[in-house]
């Protein structure tokens, strides 16, 4: 890390002051001791549960913050945000909770469930646009039209401010603790963090490593530090849309280029199978987003230095992508797998081939069967069978066993084995 120097980053005094507003509106989440990543890592992880967060996701801390700071003459003018997820429901929630009008700009296209519960926050919702970008653009251009004080999601003094209070959260909780992995986006997020986390250590004598997490179709970080300055990239869709940005912001970069250890980024395939092992080892519903940190653990892109907290930033998903997600993390940790056979048309051959899943253990879910498909020879028949697994190695030997019987799948692996 380099040489600590604070002119970038809030002071711990805006910071402690932030935390007495913050605390006011916002809910302490949970630190819980997460075994099933220590194994992995081979030092104590805990999960910073923000999922579990008022309005579900960190963003309240530093709407809140924001709203906090407005003056009377503002706040009688109502405020303005653009969103399609967490920061609607911050900002529509603490306006709320402090008195303030609020309009929520959103796409056309947002899920039920996010649209609702902002709805229900008590904001008014203008849905507009197909794109975010027409939807930022009318937020903006109604902002300017009628004195209305825009609320930006991520690049602004204020709301870094409010999102450092998670920091100190996390210091209070375990005092010693030497990694903090953290999702971005526009890095609001992981910007106010290591206000917080860089400063306290300081005072401390020590350092904390700061690690940042992207989506690889949508690594805006990555990029930007790579050619030393903000850079706007071609994102591309990625299942983690809470942190599709496609640019940093001009105040969140320079922090993170000065301050943070290192930015990695993480796959469609990772991000579902932290989604899926939060739900099945944590009991936990996270958002693909918030998964992100955890997301970086399983796919060996973390060093380990001593305790580790993962903030889980999110768990807003709509049941419908939730469902889509288990499917793919499922399929990502080969304990959902689709074997195609070319096989003779002759009698007894899906009996032979049941047999052998049965004595392997696996789990037949659905059977298809075809005379009909292109380069299939007269005498050929196509067999798709999907099976479940107990994950990889277990997927292997039925493979293997499937194999020695003198058939030969065809099956989609997610590594070199095939």
């Amino acid at each position: 890390m380099n040489p600590v120097t604070h002119e970038l980053l809030p002071s711990l005094e805006e910071i402690v002051a932030a935390r007495d507003v913050v605390n006011e509106v916002a809910t302490p989440t949970p630190l819980d001791s997460a075994r099933f990543l220590s194994e992995i890592l081979d030092t104590p992880v805990w999960i910073k549960c923000e999922n579990m967060q008022r309005t579900g996701s960190y963003k309240i801390r530093g709407a809140t913050n924001r709203l906090a700071h407005l003056t009377e003459e503002q706040r009688s003018r109502g405020v303005i945000a653009a969103s399609a997820g967490n920061h609607a429901q911050g900002v529509a929630f603490a306006a709320r909770e402090l008195g303030v009008e609020a309009t929520i700009f959103m796409p056309l296209g947002v899920p039920l469930p996010k649209l609702a519960a902002t709805r229900g926050y008590g904001a008014k919702i203008e849905l507009v646009g197909q794109s975010f970008q027409e939807t930022l653009a009318a937020a903006q251009a109604r902002a300017e039209a009628t004195g209305a004080e825009f609320i930006a999601p991520y690049d602004h003094h204020d709301v870094i401010v409010g999102q450092a209070t998670l920091g100190m959260d996390i210091v209070d909780q375990l005092p010693d603790v030497e990694t903090v992995i953290v999702p971005i986006g526009g890095g609001g997020l992981i910007s106010g963090v290591t206000a917080a986390l860089v400063q306290l250590a300081e005072q401390q004598h020590r350092k904390v490593r700061i690690i940042g997490v992207q989506a690889q179709n949508s690594a805006a970080f990555a990029a930007s530090l790579e050619a030393g300055e903000p850079v706007t990239i071609q994102a591309t869709p990625t299942i983690a849309d809470g942190i599709a940005v496609s640019r940093p912001g001009n105040l969140t970069f320079p922090i993170v280029q000065r301050y943070v250890d290192e930015v990695v980024t993480v796959s469609e395939d990772d991000i579902s199978r932290a989604i899926l092992l939060l739900v099945e080892r944590a009991k936990l519903v996270v958002e693909p987003a918030g998964a992100t940190a955890v997301a970086a653990i399983l796919a060996g892109k973390i060093r380990a230095e001593g305790n580790t907290v993962a903030i889980l930033s999110g768990g807003n998903i709509d049941p419908m992508m939730l469902e889509k997600v288990i499917s793919r993390g499922l399929t990502a940790s080969d304990r959902y797998v689709k074997m195609t056979f070319g096989i003779s048309d002759t009698p007894g051959q899906l009996a032979t081939i049941s047999r052998i899943l049965f004595e392997e253990q696996a789990n037949v879910i659905e059977v298809l069967h075809t005379r009909h498909n292109k380069g299939l020879q007269v005498s050929e028949v196509e067999l798709e069978v999907s099976v479940e697994t107990r994950g990889t190695e277990h997927m292997r030997r039925v493979v293997d066993a499937l194999r020695a019987a003198g058939y030969n799948p065809r099956v989609d692996l997610n590594d070199e084995t095939s």
